[in-house]
């Protein structure tokens, strides 16, 4: 009797699973990536007997260790001196709300959206895209943070075997910058909510530490998408949703996108080449070709893990210290910096 009572319970949780596929068939889109037409994980793994298979994506980003360690890597200031600054975890978090957003209006498969977008910058390295030149500069193989989110995912990752995402995840996170062309709606929606959600956040952010005013911003972007934060994300949220309902497509009016890439020049020009804004950008530069050149040198203090990389995987020994640093946070990087350039008796001062 347990036994059947037992067999019941796990048939009626696997019917679970399958009745959120079923719903997804009757109210989504036709264009959406249905989770049970999903191209599958590298590793065959049994369906969770509750979760679809992109909200599953999801949880294991959610929960991995790399995700948490975005709270404490710059996203365009270097340290600021204030708590409402964002940081690659709150600029994520931004990203996938526009993208959810986006998804639900239009019907799409919100699980994978929310998974794509949540671990679009996973590989993102300490001190943003100064990390990221100076990691780029330095390792033989290059380095370009989409790429390594997506090393991230399937090799760096608990504990090496990887998060075994599906293909869908990865393309997304693999094609979120600019020129990437995503294969799924969803994953075109995060490659568009990461650069509405940079724009409005980065002008609301140099606006907080006087780089900007408001007012400086040309008039011929902010007529056409709005003169705060909040109506910019409003006209360009719309503007996608309108455009793109019913649709192959994710899509914006000529004018809008216009706008909102010549707001993205603007935003290049005023404030990610600022020198105030940028200014200790070479010293973050420095400090990370100082830890790359030391580890190359010394590679017996590179974590275990990454030396059984090197030993057992055929790894590069620049591609092993450039996947650990890539990993540091801000303050870890610091720490280590000083750690192997500052005597331990001089450290006080």
């Amino acid at each position: 009797m347990n036994d059947r009572r037992e067999s019941d319970n796990f048939e009626q949780k696997i019917n679970m699973r399958r009745k959120l596929e079923q719903r997804e068939h009757e109210f989504l889109s036709p264009y959406a990536a249905f989770s049970d037409s999903s191209l599958g994980r590298d590793i065959y793994e049994e369906p969770c007997d509750i979760r679809p298979i992109y909200q599953r994506d999801r949880d294991r980003i959610l929960h991995s260790k790399s995700f948490r360690r975005l709270k404490h890597k710059t996203q365009v200031f270097l340290a600021p001196e204030g708590d409402h600054y964002r940081t690659r975890l709150t600029h994520t978090l931004e990203v996938s709300q526009n993208a959810r957003t986006i998804a639900r209006a239009l019907r799409l498969n919100e699980d994978l959206t929310e998974a794509i977008a949540l671990g679009h910058d996973l590989g993102h390295t300490p001190f943003g895209h100064a990390g990221e030149r100076a990691l780029n500069q330095v390792c033989p193989e290059g380095f370009e943070h989409h790429i390594q989110s997506i090393r991230v995912v399937e090799l760096l990752e608990n504990h090496g075997k990887g998060l075994n995402l599906t293909e869908e995840v990865r393309d997304g996170i693999l094609n979120h910058q600019t020129k990437g062309c995503p294969a799924t709606l969803e994953g075109k929606i995060v490659r568009l909510s990461d650069k509405i959600a940079y724009i409005n956040h980065d002008i609301d952010d140099a606006i907080r530490g006087h780089i900007i005013t408001e007012e400086e911003i040309p008039k011929e972007y902010t007529d056409v998408l709005g003169h705060s934060p909040t109506e910019r994300l409003n006209t360009i949220i719309h503007d996608i949703i309108i455009h793109s309902e019913d649709t192959d497509d994710i899509t914006m009016s000529s004018e809008v996108h216009q706008a909102m890439f010549e707001m993205r020049r603007y935003m290049f020009r005023s404030v990610y080449t600022n020198p105030v804004a940028k200014g200790e950008e070479q010293k973050a530069e420095s400090m990370l070709t100082h830890l790359f050149e030391f580890y190359t040198r010394n590679l017996e203090l590179l974590p275990e893990e990454y030396l059984y990389r090197m030993e057992s995987k055929g790894e590069t020994a620049t591609r092993a210290v450039c996947d650990y640093i890539a990993g540091m946070t801000d303050r870890f990087a610091v720490a280590k910096f000083r750690e192997l350039s500052i005597p331990r008796s001089w450290s006080i001062y």
